[in-house]
């Protein structure tokens, strides 16, 4: 891979590294000491207010893919590429009023598979478990890779070195405080990104102008600023299913839902959604000034931080690179703790050993939390294909689970069969327009074809699913008995 020459050294990008990770990890220590039960580890006390809930949820959503992969999407894709990305916004907008359903019919509820466990059955619950944990992880993954791209792009860091630095910091820091530590240290990053990302996009507006940009692009690369280009085209509508799918069945969502109040939810994904719209098309637009500032950009999903350190000099690039590193942290740290929840609670917990005990439980989530690390670690190594290739690999999987959710929570007639086969299908010939028409088509076939089997298979078999059966209050799992001593 050739990278451009780093903006600042080497020696000042190891200085913010070992900062910015120990000042991470040392919150993960703070907000660890409220953890006292595996509930606690897992959903912060489910006693989260609308401003961390709010911010938690934002910080979360704005990751490498939107502050790295936004800017790629615009300089591939055009003026559509950066309304495309923007269009995730609505898997938080829709998502709102989904978390309030949420927390009034599961009021106990631990994880996404505790709603399909009990809405549809153990098979369904199973293939929904791949789904999800093979998507967590390929999320994981490009944010790791970010991590490494990030740092060598501006301070010339080894790609292996900063890689691993990000997945080591985070794991660190989840492991002592669980989702009290994930949740906090959002909050603070959620604040840092936003400051960054207005100093950024004043910067750039000062330097160059939007007609500047405008005629640059209309003379270099027209078929940017094409609004009937096909593939741009398809590419919102696959960004935006991709995103609601995400949302709807990941457990980093549905672990907030858990964790706020009760009635909280829906306002602070509603806010989230706001505060997050404008960020990629702020992004996309940096991407498409690199003509007119005269930058090479020699690999796509390294535009945004190079763009942003040129503008800012080396004063803002040490800016950028907390910013860049705060979009990370505040991703990874949510996939590893709702990723190792879902496992813990899924397959441990309900599958191996129903009798476990908190402190049990808790130790799996902690193992898991450090297999998850060293798993991400080992893949993002040889630096496999961009971030938009790694990622939408898991888009028609994700775009499948949409209408088994949205179904499953409003609609008493949706049946175990139609949401599996739904789940199924859409995966399976999702990935087919993967790899034959290319990944801006997956998450759009995949979505689709869950949508009509979902659909016909409930109005040919519709079910009458009771709602109080997914309320678990009253089920107490009993410890195992304890192995006698004596002789």
């Amino acid at each position: 891979m050739n990278f451009q020459s780093a903006i600042i050294s080497e020696q000042t990008g190891f200085i913010l590294l070992i900062s910015l990770s120990l000042f991470w990890i040392g919150l993960g220590i703070y907000w660890g000491k409220k953890v006292t039960s595996a509930e606690g580890f897992m959903l912060a006390g489910r006693n989260v207010g609308l401003a961390l809930g709010t911010a938690t949820a934002m910080a979360t959503w704005i990751t490498s893919n939107t502050t790295m992969l936004a800017p790629q999407f615009a300089l591939e894709l055009g003026v559509w590429g950066m309304i495309a990305y923007s269009t995730a916004s609505f898997g938080l907008f829709l998502f709102a009023p989904l978390a309030n359903r949420i927390r009034q019919l599961m009021p106990n509820g631990f994880t996404s598979g505790d709603f399909i466990r009990l809405r549809y059955g153990k098979p369904t619950w199973i293939v929904f478990l791949v789904i999800s944990i093979f998507y967590g992880i390929t999320w994981l993954i490009s944010m790791g890779m970010a991590g490494g791209i990030l740092m060598q792009a501006l301070a010339n860091i080894p790609y292996h070195i900063g890689m691993t630095s990000i997945l080591i910091v985070c794991v660190l820091y989840t492991l002592v405080g669980g989702m009290y530590a994930v949740i906090g240290t959002d909050f603070i990053q959620s604040i840092i990104i936003l400051i960054g990302l207005v100093v950024v996009g004043f910067s750039v507006l000062n330097y160059v102008d939007f007609e500047t940009v405008y005629n640059n692009v209309k003379e270099d690369k027209p078929m940017l600023i094409n609004m009937l280009l096909p593939v741009s085209i398809m590419a919102v509508f696959n960004n935006l299913l991709f995103g609601i799918g995400e949302i709807f069945h990941s457990n980093v969502w549905w672990s907030r839902a858990f964790s706020m109040r009760k009635k909280i939810g829906q306002k602070a994904y509603l806010l989230s959604g706001l505060f997050w719209f404008p960020v990629p098309i702020a992004a996309g637009f940096i991407a498409l000034s690199t003509g007119a500032l005269g930058i090479n950009i020699t690999s796509p999903d390294m535009v945004g931080p190079l763009v942003a350190a040129h503008v800012l000099g080396k004063v803002g690039a040490i800016v950028v690179f907390a910013v860049f590193f705060c979009s990370l942290a505040s991703s990874i740290d949510s996939l590893l703790a709702a990723t190792s929840d879902l496992i813990s609670e899924d397959i441990f917990k309900k599958m191996i050993n129903p009798g476990a005990s908190e402190k049990q439980h808790q130790l799996i989530s902690k193992l898991i939390i450090i297999g998850l690390g060293v798993f991400a670690w080992v893949v993002c190594l040889p630096r496999i294909g961009t971030l938009a290739t790694v990622l939408f690999f898991a888009g028609p999987l994700v775009g499948s689970t949409i209408w088994p959710i949205a179904t499953g929570l409003f609609w008493k007639k949706a049946n175990a069969s139609g949401a599996m086969l739904g789940m199924i299908s859409g995966s399976v010939l999702g990935l087919g327009a993967y790899f034959i028409w290319g990944w801006y088509t997956a998450s759009l076939i995949g979505a689709a074809v869950s949508m009509i089997v979902v659909v016909l298979v409930t109005v040919i078999k519709p079910g009458d699913f009771n709602w109080k059966e997914l309320d678990e209050s009253d089920v107490v799992l009993e410890p195992a008995p304890e192995k006698s001593t004596t002789p």
